[in-house]
């Protein structure tokens, strides 16, 4: 099978709207997390979220285009942009017709377009079907995430979409290194989007006691592997990846930042939104018999970027998870979650953390877990609390796990010739 790489990087969260300036802030403990200012939260238990600040759709796509697209489309076409130029593999926006049918795309998102569904719907009962706008729908579905971006860019090989919640963003990863091992493409574009800060979305989730109702303090709100974390916090945004064969980067000459050693999949088959440690626990164990299969031997992780959503079961379990998968907790290499930065970006979350990984092996550096005050003796483990730490880091694993109890691991490595 075909090795797979990655060539291309971009992003866009609540810290900063390209890759260098959100990681920067992020390895600086800063959070973007705040009141929510897209609707009217002040009834809300939950006020608090990870924004995306002075976004301007008009500056990636035609203003007419944007009026077609939802917010996580936007967000996605965006970060999609940044990726495809740092792979240098579009001229004047669009890849040459001689790669075009070998390159293809893989959309992520856990909702899609949310915001238009609560606005249409409210249109639909307040003023009737016939004032529903005619953009609605392909403004809405997660495959139009593809759609939009495989036009502008020209990219007319595979065409797919993962929709599996929080765990989407790292099956889309999956999918494509999948594809491109297999022949089925020779370049695959990965995009994770999410924008679901509404008032349908923050009071779903405020319902099922899910978010954090910390409103008075939004910088410290999310805490995961804290003691008296209370829940996640929304966040939004969008994170792109560029994998292709080793073969196709080193012949034009890219830069690569990682290889992908191997992914991991399972279903906890236990409950709707409650999380269990087996099913974390063989998604890892998969991805890291893969990893070290694809690595020729035994394989030392040295950071993973955890699910770490702030929330009393997953935390406790992905804990427990990674102690079981290292042999104890003196094992294991330390483990981070991001979340208390930019909040919980849902389906977009793999995507973007893969990216976070990435340029910790990139920069010689692992993020921390800030709002890490007291430690919980359920989470014992070397969460880098508060400040970052200077590392060589060469392999590097993320997990996503999410509702439906569908799991998510992918493993990278730094490449070297």
């Amino acid at each position: 099978m075909q090795r797979v790489v990655v060539t291309g990087l971009g992003m866009i969260n609540s810290l900063g709207s390209n890759v260098t300036d959100s990681f920067k802030a992020i390895v600086d403990g800063q959070t973007g997390i705040d009141k929510i200012t897209l609707f009217d939260a002040s009834e809300f238990t939950a006020q608090i979220a990870g924004e995306v600040k002075d976004f301007d759709p008009t500056a990636i796509m035609g203003k007419k285009e944007a009026k077609k697209a939802d917010r996580f489309i936007q967000l996605g076409i965006h970060a999609a942009q940044e990726a495809m130029e740092d792979a240098a593999l579009v001229t004047d926006n669009k890849v040459s017709d001689d790669i075009s049918e070998s390159f293809g795309i893989v959309a992520a998102s856990g909702i899609g377009g949310m915001t238009n569904i609560e606005k249409n719907s409210v249109v639909c009962a307040n003023r009737g079907p016939s004032k529903i706008s005619p953009f609605f729908i392909p403004s809405s579905l997660v495959n139009m995430l593809g759609g939009f971006i495989t036009i502008q860019h020209n990219l007319k090989g595979p065409n797919i979409s993962a929709v599996t919640a929080c765990a989407a963003g790292t099956h889309a990863i999956a999918d494509a290194y999948k594809t491109i091992a297999l022949g089925g493409a020779t370049k695959m574009l990965v995009v994770g989007a999410e924008s679901a800060v509404c008032a349908a979305g923050v009071g779903g989730f405020a319902s099922m006691k899910a978010l954090s109702t910390r409103n008075d303090d939004p910088k410290t709100a999310s805490r995961p592997f804290d003691k008296n974390r209370d829940g996640f916090v929304m966040g939004e945004g969008a994170g792109a990846l560029v994998l292709e064969t080793l073969e196709s980067a080193e012949a034009r000459g890219a830069k690569i930042y990682a290889e992908v050693l191997g992914f991991g999949e399972s279903g906890d088959a236990n409950h709707i939104t409650t999380p269990t440690m087996d099913g974390p626990l063989r998604a890892m164990k998969a991805a890291y018999s893969m990893a070290e299969k694809n690595n020729g031997g035994e394989l030392k992780i040295d950071y993973v970027n955890a699910h770490g959503t702030s929330t009393p079961v997953n935390d406790k379990n992905e804990t427990a998870a990674l102690k079981e998968l290292f042999g104890g907790a003196e094992n294991c290499p330390p483990v981070t979650s991001t979340k208390g930065q930019i909040g919980h970006c849902l389906g977009a979350a793999g995507a973007v953390e893969a990216i976070i990984a990435i340029k910790a092996m990139d920069d010689g550096v692992i993020p921390p877990t800030i709002n890490q005050i007291e430690s919980d003796e359920n989470c014992d483990l070397d969460y880098v609390p508060n400040t970052a730490r200077k590392a060589d880091v060469n392999v590097i694993m993320s997990n996503s796990f999410g509702f439906g109890g569908t799991n998510g691991v992918i493993i990278m490595k730094k490449y070297t010739k």
